[in-house]
């Protein structure tokens, strides 16, 4: 199976130049859009969504990643196995987070595909790779240095806002896992309190969840947390403990 997750969007013609490689050199291969409204031209937020919903591929499972405002320069490509699965993409910082979960490896890939477009290096190189590894076929590289990746040094945890989603839920870069129930969350001059879900408080209260994949998410009940609070990708989150 393979995640694509970019900033491409759905409309146009990107995504589906992407699918219709996968197809034609991984037939038969599920191909599943899970994010193809990243944050756009930003590898750094867009490494945190990727690595907290990774979880949900199986072992085995290929997670094609193109957030790549740098296509073309003189960035590498990389792919690497961490927690049984594969990722693809360049090497920016988008699979830095990633490469945490478990034994992981990493290998540069070769540049060399032909034809190689200067502006669409995810259907030219990381799809056709993407398939190989989907189909158990791994190229032959030298494997590289987990701490020569860009974003090695990046913190575990983001505070910041990496995600806005359809409802105008907030997501941040922090690990649930990371806070108590008694841990206040501050965005945009507000304080948010601990609830467990949206039923918890009253319409049209702000809050702060452990959402169901992991991630520290900033919603308001019955309303768009975007529009109440204004928040954006890149705004910072601040936490600290309730009085």
């Amino acid at each position: 199976m393979i995640f694509l997750v970019t900033d491409f969007g759905l409309e146009g013609p990107y995504v589906g130049q992407m699918k219709a490689v996968l197809a034609s050199r991984a037939p038969g291969v599920p191909v599943i859009d899970l994010f193809a409204d990243a944050p756009a031209f930003r590898p750094r937020p867009s490494a945190y969504l990727l690595a907290a919903y990774a979880a949900i591929g199986a072992p085995g499972s290929v997670f094609l990643a193109v957030v790549d405002p740098g296509v073309g320069s003189e960035r590498a490509a990389l792919f690497l196995q961490a927690g049984g699965r594969w990722f693809v993409g360049p090497d920016n910082g988008l699979l830095a987070i990633a490469a945490r979960a478990g034994e992981a490896r990493v290998w540069r890939a070769g540049t060399n595909a032909a034809p190689l477009s200067a502006t669409f290096h995810g259907r030219d190189l990381f799809a056709p790779l993407a398939a190989d590894l989907a189909l158990g076929r791994q190229p032959d590289r030298d494997e590289g240095a987990l701490a020569d990746m860009v974003g090695a040094d990046w913190p575990d945890d983001l505070a910041e806002i990496v995600y806005l989603d359809h409802y105008g839920n907030g997501m941040t870069g922090i690990r649930a896992a990371t806070l108590g129930p008694d841990a206040t969350v501050e965005v945009a001059g507000q304080r948010l309190g601990h609830a467990r879900t949206f039923s918890d408080v009253a319409a049209g209260a702000a809050f702060w969840y452990g959402n169901a994949n992991g991630l520290v998410e900033i919603a308001v009940s019955g309303g768009r947390a975007d529009a109440v609070l204004g928040l954006e990708i890149g705004m910072a989150v601040t936490v600290g403990i309730r009085p």
